[in-house]
C-alpha cells in the first residue's frame, strides 16, 4: 500500500466491515445479559455452578457453544459475502455510508502480527 490515503481508507472500510458484518450480527446475543463481577478484576473469584454440581472456573467456562459458533460464522460470511459483492453498488454504499458514521468513532486499526508473519517481505511490519 502505497499512500497514507490509502490506508485511511482501507482503515475506514475495515472498520465499516466489522460494525456491518461482524457487530450487528448472533455476537450481539452472546454478548447480551449479566456480566459476573470480579473483585480481583481478572476472573478468578467467579465461578459457573452447573447441573452437575461442578464448580467451574469462569476463565474455564466456554462462552459460546458449537452450535452458537456454527450459527455465527456462518452469518458473518454471509454478511461479509454479500458486502463484497455489492461494495460497487451506489444504493449499498449510501447504506454503508450511514454505518461508518458510526464506525468512524472506533479506535483506529492496526496490523495483525499474526498476519504480518505469514508474509515473505512486508513494508508494513
Amino acid at each position: 500500500m502505497d499512500t497514507e490515503t490509502e490506508k485511511q481508507n482501507v482503515a475506514k472500510l475495515a472498520k465499516v466491515m466489522a460494525l456491518m458484518c461482524v457487530r450487528n450480527t448472533k455476537l450481539e446475543d452472546i454478548h447480551a445479559g449479566l456480566s459476573p463481577i470480579s473483585e480481583t478484576g481478572d476472573y478468578s473469584d467467579v465461578f459457573v455452578h452447573d447441573a452437575q454440581r461442578r464448580k467451574i472456573p469462569w476463565t474455564d467456562v466456554s462462552h459460546i457453544d458449537d452450535e452458537e459458533m456454527k450459527a455465527l460464522m456462518k452469518e458473518v460470511v454471509n454478511r461479509l459475502y454479500t458486502f463484497l459483492l455489492h461494495i460497487d453498488d451506489p444504493g449499498f454504499q449510501t447504506w454503508m455510508a450511514r454505518w461508518a458514521s458510526v464506525s468512524n468513532k472506533w479506535d483506529e486499526p492496526e496490523l495483525e502480527p499474526s498476519f504480518l508473519a505469514a508474509l515473505p517481505d512486508s513494508d508494513d511490519r
